[in-house]
């Protein structure tokens, strides 16, 4: 279609007119857009009721973010970071099996998918009473697991649910299954665990103050379980896959992991923390995990057309749109796998995002012109997500552990990257069509 049609064009798709935009140069303008002429409220109300069954009265996403954007960036920051690398060695180095060293086989996906999402519920939604006790932890090695677990089951129906597809005879499997989460994320339960984050009490206050059903507001803590967890262990995913492919990428990364403090040969129950400032020192490890997302985030970018209105392109011409069409963006396509911008774009090259002199690369070109927007894995302008430093930290932590405190290798050498998952086009990070096998053992 873009060889045919260029960069802007409208499809008509189930009865809608849709809009794709594919020019990057161009997407600063919409996502600048006020609401009263490009709306992302209408269908993200109707993704919520869909997927989670959630009903909001006077429903306000700008004044939600604000208040989210209190508690998931700037001074607390640092405590959610903390307490993420607490949880991930709960969850990770804890296990009497882990301790013993021995090997064990998993899918890569459910490794990095469970460990990141347990951590993140535990550092999100609180620990159990008594934190860092031995019993304490376990308690929470299991509540995670039981959480994770009930989770992937109503994630593996997403793209269905979102779609409005789901078969008779899943029905009854999706009602139980967000019957059980609800039950293990409402506000009561809840109540008792410790070490909440800020972003829960404050989120659950705004919950409140709008007058929201404890029934209701159980649902909406799913919802936000999928939206802040749901793309870090997909993503963490295809890193560690991409590192194994990749012998060079691998002892790059793996060297400068050395130089951030603790160390590796420091035992891990003395490790109470990962400075952050060492964190935002890892320029290799970043250029990795910006190509990971390169190629693996494709989520849709709608914006409902409000009004008639006259949309204006980098090149100087205006587009008409009308009203009560869909606007679409698709950064996957453009700018991520444009050969214009990317030499070999369909390639992981792990320093396609090092200058030189080892610092991040910014600097990327398509018509001549330089790219403000060149990746957009976390969305941009009113919508952009709040939690993406908490994310990025969250993954790169995963990342230093494991590759500091395990032994991890594909089953089989001669192992393929595998295809994605299809359906999961427009929803994030795209999941494999199936899980890659490997086998860890904790180093002693």
């Amino acid at each position: 279609m873009k060889e045919k049609h260029g960069d802007i064009f409208t499809v008509l798709v189930g009865g809608r007119y849709v809009t794709v935009l594919l020019d990057p140069h161009s997407y600063d303008t919409v996502m600048w857009e006020p609401r009263t002429k490009l709306d992302f409220q209408a269908y993200a109300v109707i993704l919520m009721e869909r997927i989670f069954k959630v009903q909001l009265p006077d429903y306000d996403p700008s004044d939600e973010k604000a208040k989210m954007k209190l508690t998931l960036q700037h001074r607390d920051l640092q405590a959610l970071t903390d307490a993420m690398y607490t949880n991930l060695c709960t969850v990770l180095l804890g296990e009497p099996a882990e301790a013993a060293g021995d090997w064990r086989k998993a899918g890569l996906l459910e490794f990095s998918y469970s460990a990141l999402l347990r951590a993140g519920f535990l550092t999100l939604y609180g620990v159990e009473a008594s934190p860092g006790t031995p019993e304490s932890q376990a308690e929470d090695r299991s509540h995670s697991a039981d959480v994770f677990h009930t989770f992937r089951q109503l994630d593996l129906l997403l793209p269905k649910l979102a779609r409005g597809s789901v078969s008779a005879g899943d029905k009854d499997h999706v009602c139980a299954v967000r019957g059980r989460l609800w039950k293990l994320l409402s506000p009561a339960r809840l109540a008792s665990r410790a070490l909440r984050s800020s972003w829960l009490e404050s989120y659950l206050l705004h919950l409140e103050e709008m007058g929201v059903s404890p029934e209701m507001q159980a649902r909406v803590l799913v919802q936000q379980l999928w939206a802040t967890q749901g793309n870090m262990g997909p993503a963490a995913f295809w890193l560690l896959l991409y590192l194994l492919k990749n012998p060079e990428a691998l002892a790059a990364v793996r060297g400068e992991l050395e130089h951030i403090p603790p160390h590796a040969e420091q035992p891990a129950s003395q490790m109470h923390t990962l400075p952050q400032k060492a964190l935002d020192n890892t320029p290799v490890l970043d250029s990795v995990l910006s190509e990971c997302l390169r190629l693996t985030a494709a989520p849709f970018i709608t914006r409902e057309v409000v009004a008639d209105m006259a949309l204006p392109l980098a090149d100087g011409r205006e587009f008409s749109l009308r009203r009560g069409d869909r606007l679409l963006l698709f950064p996957f396509l453009s700018p991520q796998r444009d050969p214009e911008i990317y030499t070999d774009p369909e390639v992981f090259k792990y320093n396609r995002f090092l200058s030189p002199d080892g610092s991040e690369k910014k600097d990327f070109y398509k018509g001549g012109k330089r790219l403000k927007n060149y990746t957009m894995p976390w969305g941009a302008g009113h919508n952009q997500c709040l939690g993406k430093a908490y994310a990025i930290y969250s993954i790169k932590q995963f990342v230093f552990l494991v590759l500091t405190h395990f032994d991890l290798e594909l089953v089989s050498v001669d192992e393929e990257i595998p295809n994605f998952d299809l359906s999961r086009y427009g929803f994030g990070l795209m999941q494999p069509e199936r899980d890659v096998p490997v086998q860890y053992r904790v180093r002693l």
